[in-house]
C-alpha cells in the first residue's frame, strides 16, 4: 500500500491562485507525484487579524522522501515562492506548506511534528482533507477525517470554491 502523505497549501499574500498552482508544480517536481487534489477553499485568517482571506487546498502525494527530507523540501519551496518567515506564529504569507500526515506514523521532534500538531483544530484543513480522504485514520486521536470535522468547534468561513471563482 502506497504512503498516505497529506499537504496543506495556503496562501493569503501576492497572487495566491497562481502562487497555489506554483506550488502544486514545485511539490510534483520536487518531493512526489500528486495523486489527489482537493478543491480550492476561500478562508477566513485563522489566529490572528487580516483583511486578506486564504486560498487552501489539500494534496496527497506518494514520495521517495521520508518525513524530515519531505519537509525540507516544502521549506525550500516555501522561500523560492516568497515565503518570508517572521517569529510571529500566524501571519499573512506568499505561501505556506504545511505537511499534515505522512501515513499513520507519529513523529515528535524540535523541527516537525506529524500529525500537525493543530489540524484537528481548523475547519480550513478539515473541510479540505474530508473531501480527498474522509476515512483517513488520524493515528493519535483515532477518528477519521469526517469524524474530526463532526466534533470540530472551530466556526471560521471556510468556503468551497468552483473552478469560475478562482
Amino acid at each position: 500500500m502506497e504512503d498516505q502523505i497529506f499537504i496543506l497549501l495556503g496562501s493569503n499574500q501576492g497572487a495566491r491562485k497562481i502562487l497555489l498552482r506554483q506550488a502544486l508544480e514545485a511539490i510534483e517536481r520536487i518531493c512526489g507525484k500528486i495523486v489527489k487534489q482537493s478543491s480550492i477553499y476561500e478562508t477566513a485568517p485563522w489566529g490572528f487579524e487580516s483583511e486578506h482571506w486564504f486560498l487552501n487546498q489539500v494534496v496527497q502525494i506518494e514520495s521517495l522522501l521520508g518525513p524530515e527530507a519531505l519537509l525540507e523540501k516544502l521549506l525550500a519551496i516555501e522561500q523560492q515562492l516568497g515565503r518570508v518567515r517572521t517569529n510571529e506564529q500566524y501571519s499573512s504569507r506568499a505561501i505556506d506548506l504545511d505537511l499534515l500526515y505522512y501515513s499513520s506514523i507519529h513523529i515528535q521532534t524540535r523541527l516537525l511534528e506529524i500529525p500537525h500538531p493543530r489540524l484537528h483544530l481548523r475547519r480550513f484543513t478539515l473541510m479540505p482533507i474530508s473531501e480527498i480522504a474522509p476515512d483517513f485514520m488520524h493515528p493519535v486521536l483515532k477518528k477519521t477525517q469526517l469524524e474530526l470535522l463532526s466534533v470540530l468547534t472551530d466556526n471560521s468561513v471556510v468556503r468551497r470554491l468552483i473552478p469560475d471563482q478562482i
